[in-house]
């Protein structure tokens, strides 16, 4: 388990991080504060936005300076603060950020963070993060090596204080027996565990906002990129949670209605799991992927539904690319399918 603390150094790894991981603790994918010891000054769910921390001067409620974040009061009696988080989906843990911005002098000098799986309350609990310095006014990362699947965590700090933001980034890990059942699910679904890979510009949203399970909020909640000015289109590579087989598929541009795609299409592959990781390579390979759905117009503003005759049968598949013609943005990709056999 390491940590980093400069800002470039972890604004550098978080970038790889989210190739290969969701935030977990996302409050837009169902993750919650079940329990905590104190939240006097601030709520826990704040904590759990996934906006970036924002410091308002002069803006005070009854309880004191108004923070964004989770912040506890002052202790007078000994023993430290803790609070349970239930992860968004049960998942393996590879990095866990704590954020103290904006958090001067009332941030907590230590944390640590440990989880379970099952009921937190009977459930033994593992360190993930052991006790460790925090900083004022700034981020915290913290790499973890466990392998085991996680759906509770719980963040200790030492001995009071506010945390603007947690983030636990991991992958998920559904258990396909109970998931699908032999039915039809969003393999898109980042909650299963589907990840954007590769894209060609995220200006405006990352790709990754297409897979979460809500509708999007606004149009700042989905992938967007700048307008194109050269010849072309954009694109998004996305591995799928698991391979199967596409039956349905849904593009919806809510939100998007000066700045929509004129169309799209969807190539797809069945490639070994090992691939996931290869970015540059997936980009070359994926120009000659067989197409799944052809050219489709597209609307502003409007889910798309295309049904099994409008997809080629391509079999079993566990990585697609998006095309979107020429550029623009889209709210929200799902795409129902039957798990296979084969890994994805």
């Amino acid at each position: 388990m390491g940590a980093t603390s400069s800002h470039g150094a972890i604004e550098t790894r978080l970038a790889e991080i989210a190739r290969q991981a969701i935030n977990l603790a996302d409050a837009r994918l169902g993750a919650a504060g079940i329990s905590c010891t104190d939240e006097f000054f601030a709520p826990l769910a704040r904590m759990l936005e996934p906006t970036e921390p924002v410091f308002i001067p002069g803006k005070y409620d009854d309880h004191g300076k108004w923070m964004d974040g989770w912040e506890s009061r002052r202790r007078r009696g000994g023993g430290h603060d803790s609070c349970v988080v239930r992860l968004a989906a049960p998942g393996e843990v590879i990095a866990v950020e704590i954020d103290t911005r904006h958090f001067t002098g009332n941030y907590p000098p230590a944390a640590s963070l440990e989880g379970c799986d099952g009921d937190p309350d009977a459930a033994a609990w593992t360190v993930l993060v052991p006790p460790s310095e925090l900083g004022p006014d700034g981020q915290h990362l913290f790499e973890v090596q466990n392998s085991h699947a996680f759906s509770h965590v719980r963040l200790n700090i030492f001995p009071d204080g506010g945390v603007a933001r947690l983030r636990v980034y991991g992958r998920p890990r559904p258990d396909w027996r109970v998931t699908s059942g032999g039915e039809s699910v969003d393999l898109a679904s980042a909650l299963y565990g589907a990840l954007a890979l590769a894209w060609s510009d995220s200006h405006y949203g990352h790709p990754n906002n297409m897979l979460r399970p809500d509708r999007g909020r606004d149009m700042g909640d989905g992938w967007e990129t700048r307008r194109r000015r050269e010849p072309g289109n954009d694109w998004c590579i996305i591995a799928l949670a698991h391979a199967g087989t596409i039956q349905h598929v849904v593009v919806d541009t809510s939100h998007f209605k000066g700045n929509y795609p004129h169309r799209c299409s969807l190539q797809a592959a069945l490639l070994p799991a090992e691939h996931t990781s290869l970015a540059q390579s997936l980009t070359t390979q994926s120009m000659y992927w067989p197409v799944l759905m052809a050219d489709r117009l597209l609307e502003a503003d409007r889910e798309h539904g295309f049904a099994d005759a409008e997809l080629e049968d391509l079999g079993s598949v566990s990585h697609v690319r998006l095309n979107m013609i020429p550029d623009g943005g889209i709210s929200r990709l799902r795409m129902f399918g039957t798990p296979t056999e084969e890994p994805g």
